[in-house]
């Protein structure tokens, strides 16, 4: 497995995460994830954010614990800025929007957040931002912009607008997917923090050749 790096520094490296690849060791798998694949150069690595197996692009790793506690505090005070890109089912009524929405668990599948009627637990506050970038032939493609950083939040709200993500085995099992497509399509373009010496930083993923192909 090859992993393009980004962006690096002397505390924080931004790499391209392939979709397929777990970010962090679980305890249902023993394959190799993104935390092993560079702890043997970076053996003070941490994690500072997550993306989901399927989700591809941009993803920051500190370091060193400095670098972390650095990174967490700007992600907390959403003072980082996220751009992703989605293709959902559906045509989508409004060009853009903002979904306020808390999200819970799902009561019928420990593997599922939701939002709206029927979600249980915690409800914790989840912010999401969208725009419509092109109107396809039963498809929406969006640039996706989450203002918190909550467990599928993406996936959850689009699904809770009725337009869930393509490809989307957990939140859309049934739904059609564009030819060439063989995954969730839902990738992290770009993300922009601060380094350690306050520098605003942003880093951009090129979108995958899946994606370009059912945009043409």
């Amino acid at each position: 497995m090859k992993i393009k790096i980004l962006y690096e520094d002397l505390n924080i490296l931004a790499i391209d995460k392939p979709s397929g690849v777990l970010v962090h060791p679980d305890l249902y798998s023993k394959e190799k994830t993104i935390f092993d694949f560079f702890l043997k150069k970076y053996p003070k690595l941490e994690i500072v954010h997550r993306l989901d197996r399927e989700t591809s692009g941009v993803m920051l790793l500190a370091k060193n614990s400095k670098a972390h506690e650095f990174l967490k505090r700007q992600f907390m005070s959403r003072e980082v800025k996220k751009v992703y890109h989605a293709i959902v089912s559906g045509s989508m009524k409004n060009d853009r929007g903002v979904i306020n929405k808390p999200i819970g668990r799902s009561p019928r599948d420990f593997r599922r957040y939701l939002s709206g009627r029927g979600a249980r637990g915690e409800m914790r506050e989840a912010i999401t931002e969208y725009r419509v970038s092109k109107r396809l032939k039963n498809f929406t493609y969006l640039e996706v912009r989450p203002k918190t950083g909550r467990t599928h939040q993406i996936r959850v709200h689009m699904k809770y607008l009725n337009h869930p993500i393509v490809g989307d085995s957990l939140y859309n099992p049934k739904g059609s997917v564009p030819k060439g497509i063989s995954r969730m399509v839902l990738h992290a373009k770009s993300i922009e923090f601060k380094d350690l010496k306050g520098k605003t930083v942003k880093v951009e993923s090129k979108l995958p050749k899946e994606f370009a192909k059912v945009l043409k």
